[in-house]
């Protein structure tokens, strides 16, 4: 009913960097106002741990051991900018690990801070301190963060809680925009050479660095887990496809991360490079025009409809559903899931910028979402009538919640449910706290990255939320699951509700709503996916 190949779904992936890029018109850098925490002492104090590139001293923080701001490979600067990230150098002495380290360019949005260093591939190790986990060899979890692959970084996120489970947690800055991801012939290093996807070979750099360091600090290297929300689920689901990255995890867990399933071809993207060298000032097309760029000019020149991997060849060598579909992708367990209004955070972005859904404007608001003809954004507004929701903007908050993010998850979860143990999740909290933006016209439900807080403290977002009693039992049960799966690769316990395997007719989910999960059976209808799978 609505096309193949670029139609609605190839152009719906834009829409999400669209929008969180949208951000950044409104004014509200309340991110940027309070940086995370950072524990600060002096030299000569806390724990030391030697890495193969030399010693670290962290800070204890009660039960729990910092290590931050090493450096996972060299400062991607000069002639090392658009290259794979190089071996970081050794050093001697003690380093002190006790301050985040710069985090990649990005401008300020409500997702992320203003930075312009490109000295930015650090990560962050966090432990359960030695007595409280003796000599046994502890699960890892390394966690990707999102931001449409344009914004964010690792130190907003506070593990703690996950910690005191009993595992280690690592989290990573990569490189982000036009940096991380642009691609352009002349940067691939020989004719017909792969370019792009920095970003993801930065993510497997670090996970190389778990792989020779993390037993150093307690850690199995056997059994890592990655897990990542929005781009950062995205990013795991890149992981799992690429062969670049088979041995470095033993597990995958994707927040709202399948709203990109079909990547570009490099020759697509490397016309859209040369787009942007132009526009940037080099219309010389030289790398190294490029690599003499200013940072600022950079990011100023950057697609505004944010960033994908592309087939490289290298890094991808199909695209993500392709991959997953034929079972050609790094078999291990994955818990993938979505939650029940994600698309609600965007209407909020575009009614903050001053563009608010009407019934009015409604059709014409699904075209633009979606990419569509008005024919084809008629059909779908049928779907959705407006007579069946309280507001048009939860309408359309429903449209693209089923179309970029229900419906691609459970497709997900169809394919590799047939290779591997598969764990589908629905986030549905109705109540949510919203961390990110101040109230609109509308609830935000179950929106976008609003699960997030129930895994880690959020020290950094611009409206501080509190979890009722029933949330926060909601909170323990998810960080256990997720913790129980990074030790053994199933997500069940006793004491807990129990985590049923997807696949089957039945299609069973874990619908995470408070104050104890339940399993769900209805979310193809729910989501309209026999629906949407016509578009696909």
């Amino acid at each position: 009913m609505f096309g193949h190949g670029t139609g609605w779904r190839a152009r719906a992936r834009l829409a999400v960097g669209v929008a969180a890029v949208g951000a950044l018109v409104t004014g509200m850098t309340a991110a940027g106002a309070s940086a995370a925490p950072v524990r600060q002492h002096g030299p000569g104090h806390g724990p030391v741990v030697a890495t193969a590139d030399g010693a670290v001293r962290g800070t204890t923080a009660g039960p729990t051991q910092e290590f931050l701001g090493i450096p996972y490979a060299a400062p991607p600067v000069g002639p090392l900018r658009w290259r794979p990230p190089r071996p970081a150098a050794r050093w001697q002495g003690v380093r002190e690990a006790t301050q985040f380290g710069p985090h990649c360019p990005q401008a300020a949005s409500p997702f992320g801070v203003a930075s312009i260093s490109e000295n930015c591939l650090f990560l962050n190790v966090f432990t359960p301190s030695r007595s409280h986990h003796g000599n046994r060899r502890l699960p890892v979890m390394a966690w990707i963060h999102g931001g449409a692959l344009v914004t964010g970084e690792s130190n907003d996120y506070d593990p703690a809680k996950l910690v005191q489970d009993g595992t280690i947690v690592v989290t990573i800055n990569y490189r982000l925009g036009a940096l991380g991801f642009l691609a352009h012939p002349a940067l691939a290093g020989r004719p017909g050479g792969a370019s792009g996807n920095y970003g993801l070979m930065d993510q497997q750099a670090a996970l190389r660095w778990v792989q020779r360091n993390i037993r150093r600090f307690g850690g199995d290297p056997r059994n890592v887990t990655i897990f990542g929300e929005s781009a950062g689920g995205l990013s795991v689901l890149s992981q799992l496809a690429s062969p670049r990255a088979r041995g470095l995890f033993a597990g995958a867990i994707v927040e709202s991360g399948a709203y990109d399933l079909t990547q570009a071809p490099l020759t697509t993207a490397e016309a859209a490079g040369e787009a942007f060298a132009t526009e940037a000032g080099c219309a010389s097309q030289t790398a190294d025009c490029l690599r003499s760029l200013p940072v600022s000019t950079i990011l100023a020149n950057e697609n505004t409809a944010g960033y994908q991997p592309d087939i490289d060849g290298r890094v991808l060598t199909q695209s993500l559903g392709t991959a997953f579909a034929s079972g050609q992708f790094n078999r291990v367990p994955v818990i993938n899931g979505s939650n029940h209004d994600e698309w609600r955070l965007f209407v909020a972005l575009s009614e903050l910028a001053g563009a608010p859904v009407t019934a009015a404007n409604y059709q014409s608001m699904i075209g633009s979402t979606l990419g569509v003809s008005s024919a084809i954004a008629a059909v779908i507004a049928a779907q959705y009538p407006l007579s069946a929701f309280p507001s048009p903007s939860v309408a359309l908050g429903a449209v693209g919640t089923d179309a970029i993010f229900a419906c691609p998850a459970l497709t997900v979860d169809t394919s590799v449910s047939k290779y591997v143990p598969t764990f589908a999740y629905e986030f549905n909290d109705e109540n949510a706290p919203q961390r990110f933006l101040p109230p609109v016209s509308f609830p935000y439900g179950a929106a976008h990255a609003s699960e997030i807080q129930y895994l880690f403290d959020l020290p950094t977002t611009a409206f501080p939320g509190v979890l009722t009693p029933a949330q926060q039992q909601l909170a323990s049960s998810m960080k256990r699951y997720w913790t129980n799966f990074a030790k053994r690769g199933f997500p069940s316990s006793s004491g807990e509700p129990l985590w049923p395997h997807f696949g089957g007719v039945s299609q069973r989910m874990l619908s995470l709503m408070p104050p104890a999960p339940q399993v769900e059976t209805d979310f193809a209808a729910e989501h309209h996916c026999a629906f949407w799978a016509l578009g696909g």
